[in-house]
């Protein structure tokens, strides 16, 4: 099971009651979704040779900056950015009810909506120009048809010269494509006094030993859905290189599949047996209550 780096200790205890005394089950493993990522490769033939990795879990609530080396957690690197999906879909929600259709109820649907429309744009003042223009030559805007849940179950893009579904309710979606994720880059935008990526993976990894700084910027592991928005890995990329040194070569690794990493990672490590000792069983947990885990960490 994966917790919150730093999860608030009644969470952390309550879900200990969930799993052994509510369900039964004969052990568990608590950890972070980082962990399970770093630890992948400890084990993996292909990465064996990387002693450090930074990961980057920006998924649903939060992004989690976190170094690590051989496995083990770099705990004074870690970082955290209040701004993840949720955020992102509650941002597009007030947006379009604001200029256009109250969809503070749909939330559901809105978060399709960020899905298929939202990408990163490389280089945000000369988006904004162009999504000033008017007719053909903003290659921006876009028509959000939304679902009428009885032909179609979920949204969908259609150009504004396609005639087609005219009788469906549909959004005009212009700067909102890339002005959304943009806060992942830049909270200050909204009011969140905090780093975006780039800057927060650059003094996460300042924050770490002189020695390993090479190995961990040659080594950042994006995981997490908003990794999923078109322009984000080569955006993260762009922006991070200014606040690292030049002697330091930047590699940014592609996953599979950014939602179900961390599970695959588990899943592939615990086969392995590289967590053997890290499961709690039912009986330790009967002994020793929750303390067990600060044991088994």
């Amino acid at each position: 099971m994966t917790d919150t780096i730093y999860c608030v200790p009644a969470i952390r205890d309550f879900s200990d009651e969930i799993l052994f005394e509510q369900y039964g089950f004969h052990s568990v493993i608590k950890t972070s979704a980082s962990s399970f990522v770093a630890m992948a490769d400890t084990v993996s033939q292909k990465y064996k040779d990387q002693l450090c990795c930074v990961v980057v879990d920006t998924g649903f609530s939060f992004t989690h900056i976190v170094p690590y080396y051989n496995g083990k957690v770099i705990r004074e690197g870690i970082l955290r950015i209040d701004v993840g999906g949720k955020v992102l879909t509650n941002l597009l929600k007030e947006w379009i009810s604001y200029r256009q259709l109250n969809v503070m109820e749909e939330t559901y649907v809105m978060n399709e909506c960020k899905e298929d429309i939202c990408f990163v744009a490389d280089d945000f003042p000369k988006h904004m120009e162009i999504a000033k223009r008017r007719g053909k030559e903003n290659t921006i805007v876009q028509d959000y048809v939304l679902p009428d849940f009885n032909i179609h179950s979920r949204g969908f893009i259609r150009t504004p010269e396609d005639n087609v579904c005219d009788d469906l309710q549909k959004l005009r979606v212009n700067i909102e494509r890339f002005a959304v994720p943009e806060t992942l880059f830049s909270p200050s935008d909204i009011g969140i006094s905090q780093m975006g990526i780039p800057e927060a993976i650059a003094t996460a990894v300042k924050k770490c030993p002189y020695g390993l700084r090479g190995r961990l910027l040659n080594n950042i592991v994006l995981c997490g859905g908003n990794v999923l928005f078109p322009g984000f890995k080569e955006r993260v990329a762009k922006d991070l290189r200014p606040f690292v040194d030049q002697i330091y070569d930047i590699q940014l690794r592609d996953v599979a599949d950014p939602i179900t990493f961390a599970w695959h990672c588990g899943r592939n490590a615990v086969k392995l047996g590289a967590w053997d000792n890290k499961f709690v069983s039912k009986a330790e947990y009967s002994e020793h209550g929750s303390v067990i885990w600060r044991f088994s960490a």
